[in-house]
């Protein structure tokens, strides 16, 4: 399992907090939370069935890149406007 990542970013005047975790092989998804003021306004809850699309073995590797891209995908759609 590996750990995961946390951002803060402030879109639009509002400071948002972005989790995303692996919750490791045992329940594998991939999830990321997005809070604003301490509370979630949203959550993606990703399987790694889903996420390892291009990658057919599930390496730590392949599931950290995983992580990381929905990670950043996360905060691309918050910056654009298309979440929260």
């Amino acid at each position: 399992m590996l750990r995961g990542h946390n951002s803060d970013i402030t879109v639009r005047g509002k400071r948002y907090h972005i989790q995303t975790e692996d919750w490791g092989m045992q329940n594998p998804f991939l999830v990321s939370r997005v809070f604003c003021n301490g509370a979630v306004v949203k959550t993606l809850k990703v399987p790694y069935e889903d996420a390892l699309k291009a990658a057919s073995i599930r390496t730590a590797e392949a599931i950290k890149m995983a992580l990381q891209k929905q990670h950043s995908d996360v905060m691309d759609a918050l910056i654009e406007g298309k979440l929260a």
